[in-house]
């Protein structure tokens, strides 16, 4: 990971020719489209819904159906792309939607102290009581602001469970790396997966 950014999400009903809202039967999207502007398509329960890997893929699906009866759910800019027209803009659940990206290369960069950084990672504790509060408390104990916490299954390891961190930090800062030493020898597994400007850049006074 060598960067982030957050966008504003506007959905749309994308379709591939001229027809109409009564037309339409079959919707393709990513699930998490469809969870979005779930009260929009509320309105029309006799649609059926369709779920692919990802937006792209249902506006694939729709270029090559050319036919009046699907819709894929997605931006105006992706549909585009595909030749797709706007049937309907929508208006989604949350007045602000908006989705992080994260840019990933095949080479880690190196942020200068000068820029307010973050580092993620990727660890996975073991299954005693307290294991993953005693990972934090590391983060704690050296004044390191974590800003996101979140969990995923280990493949293959029922009721296991890995998890991503983002920390307010320099990789390579002395506290940072006092918290990985340490996280090193009490965790099962951990990886840095990058560090990278903070995508709200503003320069660290240097006095």
């Amino acid at each position: 990971m060598v960067g982030e950014m957050t966008l504003t999400i506007d959905h749309c009903l994308l379709v591939s020719g001229t027809t109409d809202l009564s037309t339409i039967n079959t919707v393709y999207s990513h699930p998490q489209p469809f969870q979005q502007c779930s009260k929009f398509l509320n309105r029309y329960p006799h649609w059926k819904i369709e779920y692919t890997e990802s937006t792209s893929a249902a506006m694939e699906k729709v270029a090559q159906a050319k036919s009046p009866h699907v819709a894929a759910l997605g931006s105006e800019a992706g549909g585009t792309l595909y030749g797709l027209q706007v049937l309907e803009r929508i208006e989604a659940n949350q007045q602000q939607n908006f989705t992080r990206f994260v840019v990933l290369a095949r080479k880690a960069i190196n942020v200068s102290d000068q820029v307010p950084a973050k580092t993620t990672l990727l660890m996975a504790t073991g299954q005693q009581a307290g294991a993953l509060v005693e990972a934090l408390l590391v983060l704690r104990n050296h004044n390191l602001i974590m800003t996101r916490l979140e969990s995923r299954p280990i493949h293959g390891n029922p009721w296991e469970e890995m998890f991503y961190l983002d920390i307010q930090a320099n990789l390579e800062s002395a506290e940072m790396q006092k918290a990985l030493k340490e996280l090193g020898e009490i965790t099962r597994s951990m990886k840095v997966l990058g560090c990278y400007p903070s995508e709200n850049v503003v320069p660290v006074d240097p006095t």
